[in-house]
């Protein structure tokens, strides 16, 4: 019976979003220009439905990073996440592994819920997808599972469906506790952006937004 009701869930995340699976990514960064910056930190979050489709936070896969050689830093992109390069806690490693490792996770919950490829989901969306694209091109990573330039936008989807598009006010509105001491964190911050995404989600399905036979509503 569990075996079935994992099929169907399956099936219904294919349908749901147009055979993308959504993957919330976070990254912190050494600047604001992809091209040049750094990438400091990145997290990615992976969403599975139940057999009444709804939508829940899964996996999270988060990595510090070594910025790559000739990388730019800007101090006041370190003094607002609270980043301390220095800091022998860090445990970072190189773009290559963290690209590589996510990646890897990410093909593999793609060929599990039945879906083609994955699609970005961030706050700010492309600003999260420019870096990603960077840092997989330095690494002459093959096989991207991500769309190349299509993503969904939770500032956008927020801003909607809340009235306002800053992350940790959107969380509030919608219930979602929201630590900002623990912000700019792209572990905490991908989750949070996952919690959302999958509220806004499953309050437009209870809505009657995404009508399919047989799906019955989500609890309040």
């Amino acid at each position: 019976m569990e075996e079935n009701n994992n099929e169907n869930a399956s099936s219904l995340m294919a349908k749901r979003f147009r055979g993308f699976l959504p993957v919330i990514i976070d990254v912190e960064t050494g600047g604001f220009n992809a091209a040049t910056d750094a990438l400091l930190e990145i997290a990615a979050v992976t969403v599975r439905m139940d057999e009444h489709g709804v939508l829940l936070r899964d996996q999270t896969y988060d990595f510090h990073v070594e910025p790559f050689p000739g990388a730019n830093i800007e101090q006041t992109a370190l003094d607002f996440t609270g980043i301390n390069l220095e800091c022998e806690d860090r445990q970072s490693v190189p773009e290559q592994i963290a690209i590589s490792e996510i990646f890897q996770a990410i093909r593999k919950a793609v060929k599990s819920d039945g879906c083609n490829r994955a699609v970005l989901v961030g706050h700010n969306a492309h600003f999260d997808l420019n870096f990603l694209n960077a840092a997989a091109a330095r690494c002459e990573v093959k096989r991207n599972p991500f769309h190349p330039f299509s993503c969904m936008d939770t500032a956008s989807l927020s801003g909607l469906a809340y009235g306002h598009t800053v992350l940790a006010v959107a969380c509030k509105l919608a219930g979602l506790e929201f630590s900002n001491r623990d912000a700019h964190s792209a572990a905490y911050d991908a989750e949070k952006t996952a919690d959302l995404f999958c509220m806004i989600v499953n309050r437009w399905k209870d809505l009657g937004g995404w009508p399919l036979q047989g799906v019955e509503p989500s609890e309040p």
